[in-house]
């Protein structure tokens, strides 16, 4: 591994990002002799511009780039909101018919390549006072082939004598990044959900599912908010069990067919000693659902959190206190769709990290990373693109349709619907930036994730964000967007961002079982062997052999 102490080959301005385009996507790199109104002013001949501000607000209400839509949702009352039209100017973004650039990232291109762990010595070259992040998704519906749904894995060093990791959230598709970065089952068994989204927890069922199968011979812990105690609809009385515990009960008994298939393999170990809620510090008894026993890997034990909690009185938010290892994770409400979405704060040697998941801008998220003025070391924010970007991606377009298309009031259609989206759940690029500057001090590193990366999105993005962190002029040591496989080595002295280096055709990484004695499976003969036919009928298989001794097949497989 080589550590590069100097950034300034890494970082990219927006002219960077779209390298390869004639003119930048966004207005602030237009020609200086060129008015704004000349700026944003589409050519009658040139189709490829996207439609103006004054137009896009007349005819949809919106603010493109995310220009005043963020300025008046921060804040606990109208002290800290800022008009709209107090808000700083942004130039709308000029879209461009070149989709092969558009839809291209080359920012990982500048970075440092980094070749995936050996999996048979995974500490190393994990350093003993590194905090790792790895970004195994980092995307927003729809499925996008470059980018997994949302799961963050986090690892610690030695500096307390011993390792510790995590998995925040586990959106769908991103076992395969775990498994390309040869991290087994047996590392991921501490699941911290932050809301119950599909694309947050449904790799979870892959995880629970195949666990016990290889490594993972121990339970899975599953952290998440309790129910959101929303009366659904408003007036009806009716309130749902909707919290982790809830959905961890349902989902156990959902997999019994799989768990009971597989369970003819061992799915414990004799020396295996359960947690305490004392030794991990939690907030509740680590209790399984269902019938398992507590050792068994097929064991689920959901750590249900008080969503409300950030911590007003001491220890109200602990999720984690584990002294052996030095980690602490406390968690605080954000505000996104429902009520109960969380996000996450993890201490650990002197070293800080927030991932606050998907939420509006709000306050407690601005607070948690002021950290009593003392900052925190990685931001992990959302950021999704406008509704007016996010409609004409959607729609297979590369750049907002003009209003005599004819597409156009389909558009605008979208855009409303994308509007309310945005309004229940998300933080547009023009509110992050908002965010980021009443941050003080500001992290070392902030990442904008959910996010669906290109040079042109992220261009757009950039020159939002620059509207209210002018000192933010590239991509690099204060601001990134994740990416898939993206990796921060973080220490005290430095955080150093790279990206993994992996095939696309590798298996899964080397099992290493936690014991060497095994207890017997579930399903097993008279001297405690594996029975694999134990649970079907094996009237109608065609043997290896025929009733006259003829050779069928191989039994060895070949």
């Amino acid at each position: 591994m080589v550590w590069h102490d100097e950034y300034s080959p890494y970082l990219l301005t927006i002219a960077d990002l779209v390298s390869g385009i004639e003119k930048g996507f966004c207005g602030s790199n237009q020609s200086t002799n060129q008015s704004k109104e000349e700026t944003m002013k589409p050519a009658e001949n040139n189709p490829s511009n996207g439609i103006t501000r004054r137009d896009a607000l007349k005819l949809s209400g919106l603010a493109l780039g995310g220009m005043a839509i963020g300025s008046t949702l921060i804040g606990p009352g109208p002290g800290d909101i800022l008009a709209a039209e107090d808000c700083p100017p942004v130039d709308a973004c000029n879209w461009r018919t070149i989709p092969l650039a558009t839809e291209r990232y080359t920012y990982y291109d500048r970075l440092p390549s980094y070749n995936p762990l050996d999996p048979n010595d995974p500490n190393t070259p994990l350093l003993p006072n590194e905090m790792r992040i790895t970004f195994m998704g980092s995307c927003i519906p729809p499925v996008r082939r470059a980018q997994q749904m949302m799961s963050v894995f986090v690892e610690v060093g030695n500096a307390m004598g011993k390792p510790d990791q995590f998995v925040f959230d586990c959106g769908s598709g991103v076992c395969a990044n775990y498994g390309a970065m040869g991290i087994g089952f047996g590392r991921m068994d501490k699941v911290f959900i932050a809301h119950l989204h599909g694309d947050h927890m449904s790799d979870l069922t892959h995880i629970y599912c195949f666990g016990p199968s290889a490594d993972r011979k121990s339970p899975l812990y599953v952290w998440g908010p309790g129910p959101s105690n929303v009366d659904s609809p408003k007036g009806s009385g009716q309130y749902y069990d909707d919290g982790t515990k809830a959905f961890c009960e349902n989902l156990r008994k959902a997999m019994r067919w799989h768990s009971e298939s597989f369970s003819f393999q061992s799915t414990s170990y004799p020396d295996y000693t359960p947690p305490t809620r004392e030794s991990w510090g939690l907030p509740v008894e680590p209790v399984p659902v269902g019938d398992d026993p507590p050792n068994d890997a097929y064991a689920m034990v959901p750590i249900e959190l008080k969503w409300q909690n950030y911590g007003a009185e001491d220890g109200d938010n602990v999720a984690y206190d584990n002294k052996e290892t030095g980690v602490r994770i406390t968690h605080f409400p954000v505000i996104h769709c429902r009520q109960g979405s969380i996000g996450y704060k993890l201490e650990w040697n002197g070293l800080t990290m927030i991932y606050t998941s998907d939420t509006k801008p709000e306050i407690r998220s601005r607070d948690q990373a002021i950290n009593g003025g003392k900052g925190v070391d990685v931001f992990i924010h959302e950021m999704v693109i406008p509704a007016e970007v996010w409609a004409f991606k959607n729609m297979g377009l590369t750049r907002p349709p003009l209003p005599d298309d004819l597409i156009y009031p389909t558009f605008l259609e979208t855009v409303e619907g994308l509007k309310n989206i945005q309004n229940s759940s998300h933080t547009p690029q023009g509110a992050f930036g908002y965010l980021l500057s009443q941050i003080n001090p500001r992290p070392r590193l902030t990442v904008a994730t959910h996010f669906p990366v290109a040079n042109d999105t992220v261009a757009c993005a950039l020159n939002s964000v620059q509207a209210h962190c002018p000192d933010i002029q590239q991509i690099g040591p204060q601001l990134t967007w994740s990416f898939d496989l993206m990796v921060l080595r973080v220490t005290r002295e430095q955080i150093v961002q790279l990206r993994a280096d992996v095939s696309d055709f590798g298996f899964s990484p080397v099992v290493r079982m936690p014991s060497d004695t095994m207890n017997p499976p579930k399903y097993h003969d008279v001297d405690g062997n594996p029975d694999p036919y134990a649970q079907i009928n094996r009237d109608t298989e065609i043997k290896p052999q025929d009733e006259d001794g003829n050779c069928n097949y191989r039994e060895d497989g070949y």
